[in-house]
């Protein structure tokens, strides 16, 4: 059996590492994470308890046969939790480390082969219908039948509309993560973006800097909207309504559907009828032409990330708080030039009044979130398989083109034999691809598709393996 190589340290990578260790016999499964702590990757790399999970505790878990185990594990860190709780992200990055722990030791008990490698993938060749040679580090090669890339979100690039001045001046910042690059405290801090990302750096800017005058700006000024503290009662007629969107054509007529229903729902919370809809969400962007899938991500993403992607009821009211105290203003406006050195001068355009203001900022922040933009980004992996017809991107700049199953289509629009890809590299396949139960699910799909019993059972019946 050849062996099989994930790349990416991230929860993604994490679930597809542990769940190729419980099942992979015959050779070596190896896991590509990098110079980071493996399995926490951005969403879970944080250390402020501020940041918390925008899913409850009890949907929460790393492997598919273990969903309930972070509970238990939450309640050895912080005493008595509930399924309905949300915690600190922090906490589930831990939860991640356990569980790779745990799956590492079980398969040394069963005598089974992986090594995990410290470096970064530089390249990855194809052998034909030999698999792949991948480019670790400087200089050192790995042979491996199938390749899974996990890498998770690239790397921020900066708007358009920001200088290079103001990018030299180190007053601009891209990684929303590293405010402990800024050590001297700030007057006002302009932040690019109202997404959940932007909550959680409103949230460490304010206890950081306290002092600080806060601004969120994004061309609609919305915030996500907030959980319900309790789980809600589903929406009885939500299998019908699921029906009818999947027969429905076009992003417009979903849209017409949805919005009857909440109006004739009565006491059901709109968030239930949302809620209802995920199951689904996959087949339906599948069903949307090019052009509606463009039309939905220029004229309706907004309010459904809003919607879809909820802040935690503490979150929401933490926000809330700031701007109660005029600590945080949250404009719609565009930004339309970032200039200057400190202070930088932020020019907007209000979404409202089309009126032209300049913001004088000490600090400006990009968080505006995932980047799936593998054609523009700086990944060197990502860039070598664009380059060589190995991947292609998705036209929407959403990932990669990939089958229903992960693996990639190349630049001659043939399935790439052996290259999968898991998490955020698919969202222009599925959507939403990025959220724990969407990932924990796909891994043990990946992982069961590519076993040994699996691959032996195709060959019998004359299928592509």
């Amino acid at each position: 059996m050849a062996d099989v190589a994930v790349i990416g340290g991230g929860a993604a990578g994490a679930a597809a590492f542990g769940e190729l260790l419980a099942r992979f016999e015959g050779g070596t499964v190896h896991w590509i994470v990098g110079q980071h702590a493996p399995g926490r990757g951005v969403a879970y790399g944080t250390s402020d308890n501020q940041h918390l999970l925008n899913v409850r505790a009890a949907s929460m878990g790393v492997f598919q046969e273990h969903a309930e185990d972070f509970l238990q594990h939450a309640s050895r860190q912080l005493g008595q939790v509930k399924g309905t709780d949300f915690l600190p992200r922090r906490l589930f990055g831990d939860f991640i480390q356990a569980q790779v722990g745990a799956r590492i030791d079980a398969a040394r008990r069963a005598g089974r082969s992986f090594r995990i490698h410290p470096e970064s993938a530089r390249e990855i060749i194809s052998r034909g219908e030999g698999g792949y040679a991948i480019r670790v580090g400087a200089d050192r090669w790995l042979e491996v039948g199938d390749v899974v890339l996990a890498v998770g979100a690239l790397a921020q690039r900066p708007l358009r509309t920001v200088s290079t001045t103001a990018l030299a001046g180190g007053a601009y910042e891209l990684d929303p993560w590293r405010l402990d690059r800024h050590p001297h405290a700030p007057r006002r801090v302009v932040v690019i973006g109202t997404g959940l990302t932007a909550v959680d750096t409103l949230l460490s800017a304010a206890i950081r800097w306290p002092h600080a005058e806060l601004v969120a700006v994004s061309r609609h000024g919305l915030l996500p909207f907030n959980h319900a503290a309790l789980p809600l009662a589903p929406y009885a007629q939500q299998e019908a309504l699921n029906q009818a969107l999947l027969a429905s054509d076009g992003a417009a007529a979903m849209f017409r559907l949805v919005r009857r229903a909440l109006n004739e729902a009565g006491d059901t919370d709109w968030r239930s009828i949302i809620d209802g809809m995920r199951p689904i969400n996959a087949q339906l962007w599948q069903r949307l032409t090019h052009a509606r899938r463009r039309q939905f991500l220029r004229h309706a993403r907004w309010i459904w990330e809003a919607a879809r992607h909820r802040m935690a009821p503490a979150t929401g009211e933490a926000i809330y708080q700031l701007q109660e105290e005029g600590r945080l203003q949250v404009l719609a406006a565009r930004v339309l030039d970032v200039d200057g050195s400190a202070p930088l001068q932020v020019s907007l355009r209000e979404r409202a009044t089309q009126l032209v203001s300049v913001l004088e900022a000490d600090l400006v922040i990009q968080a505006t979130g995932l980047d799936t933009a593998v054609a523009y980004g700086a990944n060197e992996l990502l860039s070598q398989l664009l380059r060589d017809g190995l991947a292609t991107a998705d036209p929407l700049q959403l990932g990669v083109l990939a089958q229903a199953d992960g693996q990639l289509v190349d630049a001659d629009g043939r399935p790439q034999r052996g290259l999968y890809a898991i998490g955020s590299l698919l969202r222009g396949n599925l959507w939403e691809c990025t959220a724990m139960p969407e990932i924990r699910a796909a891994a043990h799909r990946l992982a069961v598709h590519l076993s040994p019993a699996a691959v032996v059972a195709r060959e019998s019946a004359g299928e592509q393996p």
